[in-house]
């Protein structure tokens, strides 16, 4: 399989994007990757260039760069060719840590939807207290939805779980202000209803707070509300980091102490960091188009790459379509 990689997306493009490539082909012998962007800036990374290729261009999409815009205006930047090698079957996926809004729409305008799917999904696993980590959707693709919309998400949010993170038959909560089925507002109700009835195994509603303590394999919710949820959940662990950085750094004594738990606290922050399930996929598209966070490390570029790999390998797209399509009839 190939994957095409914008290697001039992130914060510190090209040289994490190249070093998660080379590990990348090191661990996994089936997958060739094609980096899009300045080649002269990405040999200058490349340590090994077996089955690593380049397709240059100079061009490329900023973080201040309105998404729809760019991606109509700027058609050989890196992330829009990235997306074009998949629309035009030269690659299985693409993986990019560029300007969100502007992957969303590479990958409509470009990629192009699955039919019968309503509105794509932007989709993290997001870690829990236990490890097994959930799967949350939408966090930003949509500001707005419908009910339908919600029980998209569920379906392709239970077969990426099931299939790329082998859980059986996983449980799809519902986020919502109380786990009482006539709490929320018009739309929760209304798509308490229709999860009820879909194929799946709907366990109910879930809150906020419960989320890191696991009570389900695949949470869902309009976009607006799973940004707001994802990056409250973002901010909380940065700043308890902090605090507890300056406590343990306030005195001799507590510099002692954080020596001795240096190991254990490492563990906890690599616990509690997403980026070591992946990037978050777009589901809903005719391809897999992964966005990786802004501030990747080759670790976390690495981790996309196993993560497309693995849904190219399941096949997540067309058993999504599948089962859209009998949904629909």
């Amino acid at each position: 399989m190939k994957i095409a990689i914008d290697a001039m997306g992130g914060d510190h493009a090209p040289k994490e994007q190249v070093l998660g490539a080379v590990r990348a082909i090191q661990e996994f012998e089936d997958i060739e990757i094609l980096l899009v962007g300045n080649e002269k800036e990405i040999n200058k990374y490349l340590t090994n260039s077996e089955r690593i290729g380049i397709l240059h261009t100079e061009e490329v999409i900023l973080g201040t760069d309105e998404p729809v815009r760019a991606v109509r205006r700027k058609k050989n930047a890196s992330m829009v060719l990235a997306a074009q090698q998949v629309a035009d079957g030269l690659a299985d996926a693409c993986i990019s840590a560029g300007n969100t809004g502007a992957l969303m729409a590479s990958g409509l305008f470009v990629v192009g939807r699955i039919e019968g799917i309503e509105r794509p999904a932007l989709s993290p696993t997001l870690p829990t207290i236990d490890g097994r980590g959930f799967v949350f959707l939408d966090v930003g693709a949509n500001a707005d939805a419908k009910a339908e919309h919600l029980v998209q998400y569920a379906i392709m949010g239970s077969i990426y779980a099931e299939k790329v993170r082998g859980i059986e038959n996983p449980r799809v909560g519902l986020l919502n202000i109380g786990t009482e089925e006539k709490k929320g507002n018009e739309l929760t109700k209304q798509a308490f209803s229709l999860l009820k009835e879909a194929n799946i195994n709907f366990i109910g509603n879930v809150e906020a707070r419960e989320l890191l303590e696991g009570p389900a394999d695949v949470v869902v919710t309009d976009g607006f509300t799973g940004n707001m949820v994802l990056k409250t959940i973002e901010g909380t662990a940065m700043s308890v980091f902090s605090m507890l950085k300056t406590a343990l750094m306030s005195n001799l004594k507590s510099k002692l102490a954080a020596g001795i738990l240096k190991p254990e606290l490492r563990t906890i922050k690599n616990q509690m960091d997403y980026s070591e399930y992946g990037g978050a996929g777009l589901f809903g598209l005719k391809a897999p188009v992964i966005k990786a966070h802004g501030s990747s490390d080759s670790t976390a570029v690495y981790n996309a790459i196993r993560q497309t790999r693995e849904m190219v390998q399941h096949d997540v797209v067309s058993s999504i379509a599948t089962l859209i399509e009998k949904k629909d009839r």
